[in-house]
């Protein structure tokens, strides 16, 4: 059997029992580590993970920036993979990260990203918005953190080159379009905050136009029309968000309650 590769993964999660079992299972036995950090958790996800062989800590929620550097911390290997508990590493995606850290010249690099694909209704999402969604997830130990907005849109940032693999990672953030309906408003909150916090107004031109340039860039430019009605769906959904965020706006601007 082969060395593990000088890889720790590390997951953060709360109450995450269904998913992390298969995002385990996509990196067991070929990573060195796998540490797994729940916060506030109250079903059986620390069980599920001990079983699978994970180390687990528990570390207060802090919003995810600086959560996931914390548990970025907690990592022993030099290489470090941050994975979402609804995304499991593919065979295309594990042979690529096989090779990455197997090169002369890997240390070179701080970081590298890589494709990351949905499973949406009935097929994988291969056009318009949702791919390729390259996303920087591998990080060598020092010399990449988590950055960006505290609480929704972080993102890594390295101190160094960053490499592209090829080979897919998996993701399940919707396993009905329920969940997916469900995530306008939250969305449409923060949205509405950090307009608020750099002192944007609402824009009729921007209500009106950026839901259209959504759809049409969506669907036809990124060819979201090949991805079937899933992808028409997708494309008219980014649309109506746009369109509630900027509405959201409009609403905290003018809302006054009705005279007596």
């Amino acid at each position: 059997m082969a060395e593990p590769l000088p890889l720790s993964v590390v997951i953060i999660a709360r109450n995450e029992a269904r998913n992390l079992p298969r995002c385990l299972a996509s990196v067991r036995g070929w990573a060195a580590e796998m540490v797994v950090v729940l916060n506030d958790t109250t079903d059986d996800s620390e069980a599920v993970s001990r079983g699978l062989g994970a180390t687990v800590h528990h570390v207060p929620w802090q919003g995810y920036r600086d959560t996931k550097n914390a548990a970025l911390a907690l990592a022993a290997q030099r290489w470090v993979l941050s994975l979402d508990a609804d995304e499991e590493v593919s065979p295309a995606l594990r042979a690529a990260l096989t090779a990455f850290l197997a090169r002369a010249d890997r240390d070179e690099f701080a970081g590298a990203r890589f494709p990351r694909k949905v499973w949406f209704i009935d097929r994988w999402i291969t056009h318009g918005d949702w791919y390729p969604d390259l996303s920087l997830r591998l990080v060598q130990q020092g010399r990449g953190r988590w950055g960006g907005d505290a609480f929704v849109h972080e993102k890594v940032e390295c101190d160094g080159p960053v490499a592209t693999l090829a080979g897919d990672l998996h993701h399940y953030s919707f396993p009905d379009l329920a969940s997916q309906v469900a995530k306008i408003n939250p969305f449409a909150d923060l949205f509405v905050q950090q307009q608020q916090a750099k002192g944007g107004r609402f824009s009729v031109f921007a209500a009106v136009f950026r839901p259209g340039w959504r759809f049409f860039r969506a669907y036809v430019l990124k060819l979201g029309f090949l991805d079937g009605y899933p992808g028409f769906y997708i494309a008219w959904a980014t649309a109506f968000g746009a369109f509630v965020r900027y509405s959201r706006l409009y609403e905290v601007e003018h809302r006054r309650l009705p005279h007596a």
